[in-house]
């Protein structure tokens, strides 16, 4: 039986990948890190600080993930976690070399939508490999008849990227790329932000590849900064959080046009502990994670968007995060679902 089978964001889960914060660093400078994370702070990529962050930081992001992973395990989730690895090696194609970043976000690495689990063609040349710290899962689940595919490697020339632009997206669509977290799943409706984090040419090759059984709907207009769940989160079907200061009312997708929408309250800002924080302030909060339609864990300091799961009959598993902003990862971020029970149902 294969042990990846996972069809949305809300069925009750079986197992769950968690990331690590070990030997987690900001990557040397480049054009796309440039791009994507700096360009409104900074003068020239040359100056963007990088390098390993404080022992602290890496030994309270570990306290929280293992407090997470705990609560999934007396829940019954089986746990896994990546290898760790040494980000500081420098690594490269003909075209660019770079050094690592973390093992702390499985959710922007892999996808995984039904039996198939996908590694994406990520935008940050920086983490152009860390698929290989999940391999021996990746394995196992393959010998257990999952689907287990790669998309194209990307080249990521100095052109993939637009510093600033005026109009038009920071990223060019001269090849698919797509970070795994641009995409969330409604059953068979597939929900595909196109933004710095995901090119037209991504959505294309990931409908392509999933076939006439599923419908992938690129989602734009709405934020062109990086991934889909600081700006929709899932609960169950028939009720979305949704992120106000990106979205207004008359640009709901159509997905979910009969849909309740929770307006996500303004998130209590949670600090960050580099020079700039590299995430937004709803990466705090409205980046939460359904353990089953009636049970969430949510940041402990978000007491106003506790307080309106609560209203609709949401359990709230409240845990800290300390350093979601600082390693850009929130409870959805740093997970990575590929086993729920349910099947594959049309929720349009």
């Amino acid at each position: 039986m294969s042990l990846v089978s996972v069809h949305n964001e809300w069925d009750p889960l079986e197992e769950m990948i968690v990331g690590i914060a070990d030997g987690a660093r900001v990557p040397s400078a480049d054009i796309g890190l440039f791009a994507l994370d700096y360009a409104e702070h900074e003068e020239n990529q040359d100056d963007i600080p990088t390098g390993p962050y404080d022992t602290r930081i890496i030994d309270e992001a570990n306290e929280d993930l293992a407090g997470f992973a705990e609560l999934l395990r007396a829940e019954g989730v089986t746990i896994r976690r990546p290898a760790v690895t040494d980000h500081a090696t420098r690594f490269g194609t003909p075209d660019w070399t770079s050094d690592g970043e973390y093992n702390y976000c499985p959710r922007d690495v892999l996808l995984a939508i039904g039996e198939t689990i996908i590694e994406t063609p990520m935008v940050l040349r920086s983490r152009y490999f860390e698929p290989h710290a999940y391999r021996d899962i990746l394995l196992e689940y393959f010998r257990s008849g999952s689907n287990w595919i790669s998309a194209p490697k990307p080249r990521l020339p100095d052109d993939t990227y637009n510093i600033r632009p005026q109009r038009g997206s920071v990223l060019n669509n001269q090849e698919p790329v797509f970070d795994a977290a641009n995409v969330l799943r409604i059953g068979r409706d597939i929900a595909y932000l196109v933004s710095g984090s995901g090119n037209e040419l991504g959505f294309q090759w990931l409908q392509r590849v999933l076939g006439d059984e599923y419908r992938v709907h690129p989602i734009t207009g709405v934020y062109d900064g990086t991934h889909i769940d600081t700006t929709i989160t899932l609960v169950r079907p028939g009720l979305v959080v949704l992120n106000p200061e990106r979205i207004r009312k008359d640009q709901v997708p159509r997905i979910f046009k009969n849909w309740d929408v929770l307006w996500c309250p303004e998130n209590v800002d949670t600090g960050y502990a580099w020079r700039y924080p590299r995430a937004s302030i709803w990466q705090s909060g409205l980046n939460f994670i359904m353990v089953r339609p009636d049970l969430a864990v949510v940041n402990d300091l978000q007491l106003p968007l506790i307080r309106e799961l609560e209203k609709r009959h949401v359990t709230v598993a409240p845990l800290p995060m300390r350093h979601a902003r600082t390693l850009t990862g929130g409870f959805h971020c740093v997970s990575l679902d590929v086993r729920r029970t349910g099947s594959l149902e049309d929720y349009s």
